[in-house]
């Protein structure tokens, strides 16, 4: 099982730059978030995902684990659509599922090229996707990726993170993205505390289980 990995050096950074955050990462301490970092993995499941609860979601790709063993292109291409659907997914999102294995078993996406792309580059390769809106895509190259400076406009989660941390009524995106310069270079690390503050890690529930990132309607 592997982690996001960040330490001492990230945290230092925020923690100078921003002193409601800096309270707020001694509060919370440190942030153990798992990554999947097979990126053709980490699609699918994301595509799994979109518009379920993290228990149908669990059940779901418990049963693709056990018939696929491990989840590549080839293995996806092995089996048509309604079989992909017997795994409890609907009709589109078994499309968008063979729509990228295909994409990536014809060459037409190259997930080894994407993986060595700048941020902006890789969110609009993964993005061309059928199924994949920028948010999916953002969240790939935190999770899967482990791009150390993602901080998403569209996460819902994240702008309720900052409400609740700096007493905001709503965040724009001309104040979003001063967070943004402000949390730069780590701000996949800013998101992760943040992530903990939505879920109520101030106030000393336990911040591992707080609610996955939020998409925006339609991923």
């Amino acid at each position: 099982m592997a982690f996001f990995v960040y330490g001492a050096a990230e945290t230092a950074h925020l923690k100078a730059r921003d002193k409601r955050l800096s309270e707020a990462i001694d509060a919370i301490g440190d942030i153990r978030r798992r990554v999947e970092p097979d990126l053709f993995t980490a699609l699918v499941h994301s595509i799994v995902g979109q518009q379920i609860s993290t228990k149908a979601l669990e059940t779901v790709w418990g049963r693709m684990a056990a018939a696929f063993g491990r989840v590549t292109p080839g293995a996806v291409l092995a089996r048509p659509v309604d079989e992909l659907q017997a795994f409890g997914i609907s009709f589109r999102k078994a499309g968008y599922i063979r729509g990228a294995a295909e994409a990536i078993a014809t060459g037409a996406l190259n997930l080894d090229a994407v993986a060595r792309m700048p941020d902006d580059e890789a969110i609009r390769a993964l993005s061309s996707l059928d199924g994949v809106g920028v948010w999916t895509a953002e969240m790939l190259l935190l999770f899967s990726l482990q791009r150390p400076d993602v901080f998403s406009f569209g996460d819902l989660a994240i702008h309720r993170g900052l409400r609740a941390l700096y007493r905001h009524k709503e965040i724009p995106r001309e104040r979003f993205e001063r967070y943004r310069r402000r949390f730069a270079p780590y701000g996949s690390v800013a998101s992760l505390y943040l992530w903990a503050v939505a879920g109520g890690g101030l106030e000393g529930k336990e911040c591992q289980g707080a609610p996955p990132p939020g998409p925006p309607p339609g991923g």
